[in-house]
């Protein structure tokens, strides 16, 4: 049986919950981090080699300054691991003109001032002869956009955590917790901790975790391909974007990554995956009809990259009402905070949600308006 009483335990290591051990430990608290696998892994949402970062957010415009921290945090972490973790590539969000992805990334980029050019679908097709948007679609383009490769991001957060003193405890699951007398008493499948504070960053998991308060959560079956390309040379990251695209006014989206994987370019449907009540529920398989349903929208709008698939990968994401994440402590206990999920686009802000949760466990006001994100609003 452990004595020591921690600041803080994370349960959960995936993005937020490594990010935030970093955090937290660079900030000299004790730290104790659990995860039932090895992360980075693929029992949860951050897997799939690549992400998205992008800036002019079609989502909500008040996004956008969280996810300017979130670069500067995303420059330091790669400066300490010395391997690259970001690539600037720029990214397209294309659709019919009063569509999600052209309305609301014009909207989030007018309103917070940011650079970006408004192409019309022959302007596309120019400029990148991958891409075969309908004419009457058109496109924002944002150059500060590109990629992140997530595991490695992973891997360097837990990395610079364990250098400051992190006790991460891998393979190691929550059973049970409660509170007394302020201190938060945990039991794991391996021994018993204690607390002053509990961080719960365990992703599509949070709903077993939780059951007290019952939160409105799905659990999203989601596939990610990569193909190999017919014509490769239109897909190098020095001459192809990132990009989304909306079809018939609705998700799911298509969306895809130049070509930074061995040969291999990768894309995917975001959203419209299969609803589960939780992570344990998902099909794990791929079936041909989850590689037709990309392939459709690859032939129709990138057809030099319908060729052969050579990779496929099932992932998750786990979805608030509003798709807009929650962050927020317990509502019975003030030791207790919230920090997942994130809907499927958290993983760009995890750098910066570590920082975010290091502020509010440690009694500090945030940089940014949380409001959108509490957990009142269901």
């Amino acid at each position: 049986m452990s004595m020591a009483i921690y600041d803080v335990i994370v349960v959960g290591l995936g993005a937020m919950g490594s990010a935030a051990a970093d955090h937290l430990a660079r900030r000299g608290l004790s730290v104790l981090g659990l995860d039932q696998f090895h992360p980075p892994h693929d029992q949860g949402s951050s897997y799939g080699k690549t992400r998205m970062i992008r800036e002019a957010y079609f989502e909500h415009p008040a996004y956008v300054p969280i996810v300017q921290r979130a670069y500067e945090l995303w420059d330091d972490l790669e400066a300490f691991y010395e391997q690259q973790l970001f690539i600037q590539t720029g990214a397209l969000m294309i659709g019919p003109p009063q569509g999600v992805l052209v309305q609301g990334s014009e909207a989030s980029a007018k309103q917070n001032g940011l650079p970006y050019e408004k192409l019309s679908a022959s302007a596309v097709k120019e400029r990148y002869p991958g891409l075969r948007p309908a004419d009457d679609m058109m496109a924002i383009f944002e150059s500060r956009a590109g990629l992140l490769f997530l595991e490695d991001c992973i891997r360097a957060h837990l990395k610079r955590a364990a250098q400051h003193k992190a006790d991460l405890h891998i393979h190691e699951s929550l059973v049970s917790w409660q509170i007394e007398n302020g201190i938060v008493q945990i039991t794991s499948t391996k021994d018993y901790y204690k607390a002053k504070k509990l961080l719960f960053t365990a992703g599509a998991w949070l709903g077993q975790l939780l059951p007290d308060i019952n939160l409105p959560l799905e659990v999203e079956r989601q596939i990610q391909l990569w193909f190999e390309p017919r014509h490769p040379e239109k897909f190098q990251p020095t001459c192809f974007p990132g990009y989304m695209i909306e079809d018939n006014h609705s998700p799911p989206y298509l969306y895809g990554f130049p070509m930074v994987d061995e040969g291999k370019i990768k894309t995917a449907l975001h959203h419209g995956g299969q609803l589960n009540q939780d992570a344990t529920s998902v099909d794990r398989d791929i079936h041909p009809e989850d590689v037709e349903a990309v392939r459709q929208r690859l032939e129709k709008y990138l057809p030099d990259a319908n060729g052969e698939l050579v990779e496929s990968v099932v992932c998750m994401y786990t979805n608030t009402p509003d798709e807009h994440f929650l962050l927020d402590f317990h509502p019975n206990h003030p030791e207790v905070l919230i920090a997942s999920p994130c809907s499927g686009h958290g993983f760009k802000f995890s750098s910066v949600i570590g920082e975010i949760v290091a502020d509010l466990l440690t009694d500090q006001t945030p940089k940014f308006n949380l409001d959108l994100f509490k957990l009142n609003r269901f």
